[in-house]
């Protein structure tokens, strides 16, 4: 998978986002006859307003955000838009794809994404991101939907406490074949390298995520 994005502050507490995400998957046949081959690739763009009940600018600052200076405010709102940022949050990502499928139906992906900072020393720390995704995944058989719980993702990111201008980590990714039902997820488990760089210049956050994972083990089909 990789992806970019923007979000940008334009008032107090308002954001506006825009994303790209490619997920390259391998093709599927199914065990039906006759067997029916389908391409599993995705490609997602996102765009939307948000609204931040703690992370944006208070009203009291507002005439401060225009300084050239980042006041402690911008400093935590652009701390809960980074994905290695040594702070608490736990992100929700809802992901509406339409004309999913054969019979053209809605895919709907809701994402809880919880980020840990854990302490390693004074120089370094391990970011804990986990997407635990609540699926409604059309059926490419029948004209109906199936929901639960997919396949769970966790990464791990070893990033330096001070960081320079350029804010980065790496580290592993590995996904686990949770999914309560086939067609909720791939039935194997995967493992593979992630990284992911960051930016943050005045009243942006600009990022970019990578990673790509292999098959190790689950279901051989």
């Amino acid at each position: 998978m990789a992806g970019a994005g923007i979000e940008y502050g334009f008032k107090s507490h308002w954001t506006v986002k825009l994303e790209y995400d490619y997920l390259g998957l391998s093709n599927w046949s199914s065990p039906t006859l006759p067997s029916v081959a389908l391409n599993r690739d995705l490609q997602m763009v996102k765009a939307g307003v948000n609204y931040k009940f703690e992370s944006g600018l208070p009203a009291e600052v507002e005439a401060a955000k225009h300084s050239h200076e980042p006041s402690k405010d911008e400093d935590l709102q652009k701390q809960s838009q980074n994905p290695i940022a040594d702070l608490v949050s736990v992100p929700f990502q809802s992901n509406t794809n339409f004309n999913t499928g054969p019979f053209n139906r809605t895919q709907e992906v809701f994402n809880i994404q919880p980020v840990v900072p854990m302490h390693l020393n004074e120089d370094w720390n391990v970011i804990s991101r986990t997407i635990i995704p609540l699926v409604s995944q059309p059926s490419p058989f029948f004209d109906s939907n199936t929901n639960g719980i997919g396949d769970i993702t966790q990464s791990l990111f070893l990033s330096p406490v001070h960081p320079g201008p350029l804010i980065w980590g790496v580290g592993p990714v590995f996904t686990v074949p949770s999914a309560n039902d086939p067609i909720l997820g791939t039935g194997k488990f995967l493992f593979g390298p992630t990284a992911v760089l960051v930016v943050t210049p005045p009243h942006w956050v600009i990022g970019v995520l990578l990673n790509n994972q292999w098959s190790v083990g689950g279901n051989p089909l």
